[in-house]
């Protein structure tokens, strides 16, 4: 699938789920997001709200000087110090965070900026234009938009081409099937954040999954493949042999009453 210019393998990996303390759970972390490219994954996403910027250092040290073809998506607009998570949209906070990503990732321009979370207190022009600014500045490639509604995906578009959209969505939660819809109909990339979760479809999953051999896991990632053409899963993980099974669900071949069946 495609992200603006740039094409993509359509399951990718969440990285926020990565542990950078002690060695040897840093060591493992930096094997898995090796291991998620060498099987094929070329998105990668992060943010620099993930354990205070440490996990974009941690993908960096993985997997820089990044192969050919690997996109490294970031994100900045919201900080997280303690057990909260608190937007933040000046446009002077903006700017300084990307370019601290810029180092921790240690490139000179970001594939795919976006916006972590809208901030009610600062006009979404603004925020949007401080993305764009960077993107004239040739330190952001593409910008994107993270949980927003329609009117503020349409409200961003004014200002600057928006080419993904990264909404809470999943087999249980479609509350944003109204963005889903108004990205396909653009051909923005839709990335579902928090994909797996426990269903209410579970013993529907439960059922197929037995019938077909997968994992609930492995169906619930398929049904996103199946749900979209847009749609661009980044399940994380922090276990080599989880990562393994969520990449199986790729192969998955649903049938209609498969996916009729998980509602």
């Amino acid at each position: 699938m495609t992200i603006g210019d740039l094409t993509t393998y359509r399951l990718g990996f969440g990285a926020m789920r990565l542990r950078d303390q002690p060695v040897a759970e840093r060591a493992e972390s930096i094997a898995i997001l090796r291991r998620a490219v060498e099987a094929g994954v070329t998105f990668i996403d992060t943010a620099d709200a993930y354990n205070l910027g440490e996990n974009e250092k941690l993908v960096a040290e993985a997997l820089h000087p990044y192969p050919d073809g690997v996109l490294v998506a970031t994100k900045g607009g919201q900080c997280h110090p303690g057990s909260e998570w608190i937007p933040l949209g000046r446009p002077e906070y903006l700017r300084q965070q990307a370019q601290l990503s810029l180092r921790r990732l240690r490139v000179e321009r970001i594939d795919l900026y976006q916006l972590h979370r809208v901030d009610p207190t600062v006009p979404l022009a603004d925020q949007i234009g401080a993305l764009r600014q960077l993107q004239d500045e040739g330190k952001v490639r593409h910008i994107g938009l993270s949980e927003v509604t329609v009117e503020q995906l349409r409200e961003a578009q004014e200002i600057t081409p928006i080419v993904s959209v990264q909404n809470r969505y999943n087999l249980s939660d479609r509350r944003s099937e109204d963005v889903l819809e108004y990205c396909e109909q653009h051909g923005i990339a839709f990335i579902p954040w928090l994909p797996i979760k426990p269903s209410v479809h579970e013993a529907a999953l439960t059922e197929l999954a037995d019938r077909i051999g997968a994992t609930r896991v492995q169906l619930a990632l398929a049904w996103l493949l199946h749900r979209s053409p847009v749609i661009l899963p980044i399940p994380g993980t922090s276990s080599r042999v989880h990562l393994e099974e969520n990449l199986r669900a790729a192969s998955l071949k649903l049938s209609d009453v498969d996916l009729k069946s998980l509602g």
